[in-house]
């Protein structure tokens, strides 16, 4: 995983002395398990759409071949895995669900 620091400069009211604070992002490794159906294509869309409104960096990957889904310990599809775990799979979550996945 990837991972870009930001430095803040903080400006209190009360303390005129500025605070620094940096923060960590990392670039996800997002990829979407499916062989092609209306769910898969469903999961890749929301979960493009999540990526979107969690406001994080993230590469999505399609995958279809059913042999790298199946060395990924996946035997139903749709699936979502994110840094090389498993998060979902067998249904579509919602936009919010899968933000909130990200974002744990």
């Amino acid at each position: 995983m990837k991972s870009m620091f930001v430095v803040l400069r903080i400006t209190n009211e009360n303390n005129k002395q500025p605070e620094f604070k940096q923060f960590k992002f990392a670039n996800m490794e997002i990829k979407v398990l499916g062989t092609g159906c209306t769910k898969c294509k469903s999961l890749e869309k929301v979960t493009k759409e999540a990526v979107e409104k969690a406001g994080i960096t993230a590469t999505i990957t399609k995958v279809e071949d059913i042999v790298e889904i199946m060395n990924l310990g996946v035997m139903t599809t749709p699936a979502l895995v994110v840094d090389g775990q498993v998060l979902v799979k067998g249904r579509v979550p919602s936009v919010d669900e899968i933000a909130k996945l990200l974002t744990k």
